[in-house]
């Protein structure tokens, strides 16, 4: 059984920084490639990042790319989303999701983790 458990969110002000984590399970992680994706109250979900399995390969959406860093420790099964320099609009609930090669779509996701940016 496949289990994606993301952490560290939580309320920052405005230019602050904050460190998401994720911790997955039941899956061939270091062949998998891996996302955060994240959704603001009343929008759609939105692609934030991906990290390839297992050379490493980043893509940021816009409106993060300089800010937030992803990357990943294939020993501990985890992906990380630094976040730096956040803004109020980067308050969403945070998701990461799983690729498997076998799959062809993100297959497995997380149950979010809430990030609050005050200004």
């Amino acid at each position: 059984q496949v289990q994606m458990v993301e952490s560290g969110g939580g309320l920052v002000q405005a230019g602050g920084s904050l460190r998401l984590s994720c911790a997955a399970s039941g899956l061939t992680f270091s062949r998998s490639d891996m996302a955060w994706f994240r959704q603001a109250p009343g929008s759609e979900r939105e692609f934030v990042a991906t990290i390839t399995a297992p050379g490493g390969s980043r893509n940021y959406a816009n409106s993060v790319k300089g800010r937030f860093t992803i990357s990943r420790d294939n020993a501990k099964n985890t992906v990380f989303l630094q976040m730096n320099s956040v803004k109020p609009e980067d308050t969403a609930v945070y998701y990461c999701a799983a690729w498997p090669a076998y799959e062809s779509k993100y297959a497995y996701w997380g149950q979010g983790t809430q990030v609050t940016v005050s200004s």
